[in-house]
């Protein structure tokens, strides 16, 4: 009989994959993860990952499975915490939850339930896994996309590797979520109508710029708005001698500088926004609401712009260095000066978009079809073939 660690979460996915691997025939065990309980980095009043750990104990005296909690914190705090907020510091925007699967659910977790005697890890994400048989008898392992398209969750789990996947169960990859919800009240499951959890990766809700401040400290600096008329001109009709000349100039972030608008308002920190962010500017009396359309962490200054359509908010290229891309698919990886045609997304949830990947010396250009709003630094672009996720990358 083969054993499946699943990582019960506390949530309904993971109790209806637990219990669908055993009535599949596995050996279950269901291993809770505590990943936070810093009180010198406070998330908030509420502790969820007590309740979370009660109700996936719960779950697995209903399944009749064996329980253990492991504390993952220092892992966690290395390896997510601490990036996150280097990133920032940075004027980067890290994705918390990609890294979280890559680094914890399918790295250290993984070993500790290889130390256990499983011979999979089992998760309640709404993915697929396929299974290619190579002509010399090995396999290839293939991440696709929830058959349920509302709550698909590939994008998270776009830095898997092959050995990765191959120790992976994705047990409620087929269904639709409210199946899922089905079939945890019909077995009577105390997670059958539990809220999905928000916010970040095991840490819960989260007033991101009250966590960042208690490691970066406030800094008073000013809010710059910029003209639509001053972006168009920098964007301004340039010809190229070359396709990668074209795509340097196309990714290439705007450079602002503060005589480019007016000075509007205030901030405490430029490392507490991101691109595309709206809330938190606290800057009255425009015509339409203002977006941060850059953020320059070294002068500590806010260019905004105002509108969702303003022209600052949009770049058709992003660029992924070499240390920064990873191929699911390590088969189908580019070689220099190969292209390729894919679908694309640059964050959780955003319609797969057309776009064509260029593989250069050191890195990897994506030249979407359609300009895409808010390319963030340090987010993840995932790029697919079909329902097949093959690659990914940060954004630099």
């Amino acid at each position: 009989m083969k054993k499946v660690v699943v990582g019960l979460s506390g949530g309904v996915d993971s109790s209806v994959a637990a219990y669908l691997l055993k009535e599949q025939g596995y050996e279950v065990i269901g291993l809770f993860m505590k990943n936070w309980h810093d009180d010198s980095v406070t998330i908030s009043e509420e502790c969820p990952w007590l309740e979370d750990s009660n109700d996936a104990l719960i779950v697995a005296e209903k399944l009749g499975i064996p329980f253990q909690t492991v504390d993952l914190s220092v892992e966690y705090k290395e390896r997510i915490v601490d990036y996150m907020f280097k990133e920032y510091e940075m004027g980067r925007t890290p994705n918390p939850d990609v890294l979280c699967n890559r680094e914890i659910k399918f790295d250290v977790f993984l070993k500790i339930a290889l130390q256990l005697g499983a011979d999979y890890v089992a998760t309640g994400h709404y993915c697929r896994k396929g299974t290619i048989q190579n002509e010399d008898g090995s396999e290839t392992y293939q991440l696709l996309s929830g058959a349920d398209n509302n709550k698909d969750q590939s994008y998270f789990l776009c830095q898997l590797s092959q050995e990765q996947l191959s120790k992976t169960l994705f047990p409620i990859g087929e269904l639709q979520k409210p199946e899922v919800r089905k079939i945890a009240a019909a077995k009577d499951l105390i997670t059958a109508d539990k809220k999905d959890s928000q916010g970040l990766c095991f840490i819960g809700k989260v007033r991101l710029p009250e966590f960042l401040q208690q490691k970066l400290k406030p800094k008073k600096g000013i809010i710059v708005e910029v003209p639509a008329e001053a972006e168009q001109l920098y964007r301004s009709r340039v010809k190229f001698d070359s396709k990668e000349a074209e795509l340097a100039y196309t990714s290439a972030k705007p450079v602002y500088h503060i005589e480019d608008g007016k000075v509007v308002g205030e901030h405490q920190g430029a490392h507490y926004f991101t691109k595309g962010q709206r809330k938190g500017l606290d800057v009255g009396g425009t015509k339409e609401p203002l977006f941060v359309i850059e953020t320059d962490v070294d002068e500590n200054v806010i260019y905004t712009g105002q509108g969702k359509n303003h022209p600052g908010l949009y770049r058709r290229t992003l660029f992924v260095t070499d240390a920064e891309l990873h191929w699911v698919r390590t088969d189908l990886a580019l070689k220099v000066d190969e292209t390729l045609e894919v679908m694309a997304r640059i964050r959780y949830r955003q319609a797969l978009e057309k776009a064509t990947l260029y593989k250069v010396d050191g890195g990897l250009y994506v030249d979407f079809e359609e300009k895409q709003s808010a390319i963030t630094e340090g987010q993840f672009v995932a790029w697919y073939l079909e329902d097949e996720l093959i690659g990914s990358g940060v954004i630099s």
